[in-house]
C-alpha cells in the first residue's frame, strides 16, 4: 500500500470532519543531518507516539565546500525516507507534515532532491523557512516552562542542528493557574550558519596527536559561534535580564540530550530519564569535560553517542558552551521534542478547526 503525496499537512484518507480525534498523525523532520519521523494518535494530554524513526543521513555533508547536496547523501537519505513512508501506511496515517530544514534551503538542488524525493517515496516535502522552524520547536516544548514568578520573567530557546542553531527569545506569562499554563510571545529570533555538520566541515576534528579536540580548537570553535551571538543578545538586550535572574533556558538538541545522558551515565539512552529534566551548567561541563577527556574511538563506542555522532557531538559542546557562556542563566531545561511535537500540535488544531467549520 503506498499513500499518495504524502506531506504539506495532506489529509491522506480525506474527510477531516470529526476533529482531530478521527485521525492518526504523523511528522517528519529532515535535517542537515538526521531523517526523524514521529507517528502519533490524539488523547486527553495531547497526543500519545505510536511510531517512530530516527536515522543519520549527513545529507547536508559536504555542502559546506561545494553548495549542493551530493549524491550519495542524498540516496543515503532517499532510503531512510522510504523506511518512513512504509511506516506511515503501516500505522494508517490520515494527517502528515513533511518538512524539510537546513540543508534544503541552502542547497542550489534543494528544491531538484524535493521533487525526487516525491517521486521515489511518494512523500512531498516542505522547505521551510528558519522562523517556522523555531516557531514549531517553540510549540513543541511550550510544556516545559516553569510558571513565571515574575512580570518581565523571559526565556531562551535554543535548538542546535546540523546545519544552523535557532535562538528564540520569549516573553513569559503565567496563564491558567489550575493548570500551571505558561503563555509565551516571541520577542524575537535569530538562525546562525552554526551547527555541528557544517562546523565540524569548517573546522576539522582538530584532534591532537592523543586523537583528543585539541582545546585551541575547541576554544576557536566557541569564540567564532559566540561571534554570531552577539549581535542578538545586544539587540535584546538579553544579558541585563540574565543578571536580573527572570530567564529561564530550553535547549532541544542531540547536543543536550547526549550530554544530559552522559551525565546520568546511562548504560544506553532512555528517552524518559531526560526529556523535561532540568540540569546545572556546572552538571552540563562535566559531561562535556568527559567528552573532551575521550578520543574519536572512546566516544563512538559511549553508549550514548555511538559511531555515526562521535565527530559531531564536540562542536555541538562548542556551540552549547558558547551559548551557555554569553547568557549565563545557570540551568537549563532539555527538551527531547522540538519541530516534530509541533507539527502535531498544529496538524490536530488544523482537523479541529475543519471541524468546526464543516459543523457550522
Amino acid at each position: 500500500m503506498r499513500a499518495s503525496a504524502i506531506g504539506q499537512d495532506h489529509d491522506v484518507r480525506g474527510g477531516g470532519q470529526e476533529g482531530r480525534w478521527s485521525h492518526t498523525y504523523a511528522a517528519l523532520d529532515l535535517g542537515t543531518n538526521n531523517c526523524r519521523l514521529l507517528v502519533a494518535k490524539p488523547d486527553k494530554s495531547g497526543f500519545s507516539v505510536v511510531d517512530a524513526f530516527s536515522r543519520i543521513v549527513r545529507l547536508g555533508e559536504g555542502l559546506g565546500s561545494s553548495n549542493v547536496l551530493s549524491n550519495q547523501a542524498m540516496d543515503r537519505t532517499i532510503e531512510a525516507l522510504r523506511v518512513c513512508q512504509s511506516k506511515i501506511c503501516r500505522n494508517k496515517v490520515t494527517r502528515i507534515r513533511a518538512v524539510a530544514t537546513e540543508a534544503c534551503r541552502r542547497a542550489d538542488n534543494g528544491v531538484e532532491f524535493v521533487s525526487r524525493v516525491r517521486a521515489e517515496t511518494d512523500i512531498k516535502l516542505e522547505i521551510i523557512a528558519p522562523e517556522e522552524e523555531a516557531k514549531l520547536a517553540l510549540v513543541g516544548c511550550s510544556t516545559l516552562y516553569n510558571v513565571p514568578r515574575a512580570p518581565g520573567s523571559c526565556a531562551l530557546l535554543f535548538d542546535i542542528g546540523g546545519g544552523s542553531t535557532q535562538i528564540t527569545w520569549l516573553e513569559l506569562e503565567a496563564g491558567d493557574a489550575a493548570t500551571d499554563d505558561v503563555e509565551t510571545r516571541i520577542l524575537g529570533w535569530i538562525s546562525i550558519p552554526c551547527g555541528v555538520v557544517t562546523l565540524s566541515e569548517k573546522f576539522g576534528s582538530g584532534e591532537d596527536a592523543q586523537g583528543k579536540m585539541s582545546m585551541l580548537r575547541y576554544t576557536e570553535i566557541r569564540n567564532h559561534v559566540r561571534q554570531h551571538l552577539e549581535p542578538f543578545d545586544a539587540k535584546y538586550g538579553i544579558s541585563t535580564c540574565v543578571t536580573n535572574d527572570t530567564v529561564q533556558m530550553v535547549g532541544t538538541s542531540g547536543t543536550v540530550t547526549t550530554l544530559t545522558g552522559v551525565f546520568l551515565k546511562l548504560p544506553r539512552y532512555d528517552r524518559s530519564l531526560v526529556d523535561g529534566r532540568e540540569l546545572e551548567f556546572s552538571q552540563l561541563e562535566g559531561a562535556r569535560d568527559t567528552l573532551l577527556a575521550l578520543n574519536r574511538d572512546n566516544r563512538a563506542a559511549h553508549p550514548c553517542i555511538g559511531a555515526q555522532r562521535a565527530d559531531l557531538v564536540i562542536a555541538g559542546c562548542a556551540i552549547l558552551d558558547a551559548i551557555c557562556d554569553l547568557w549565563p542563566v545557570g540551568r537549563l531545561r532539555v527538551a527531547d521534542r522540538g519541530l516534530r511535537e509541533g507539527i502535531i500540535h498544529g496538524l490536530m488544531r488544523s482537523a479541529d478547526r475543519e471541524s468546526v467549520t464543516v459543523k457550522n
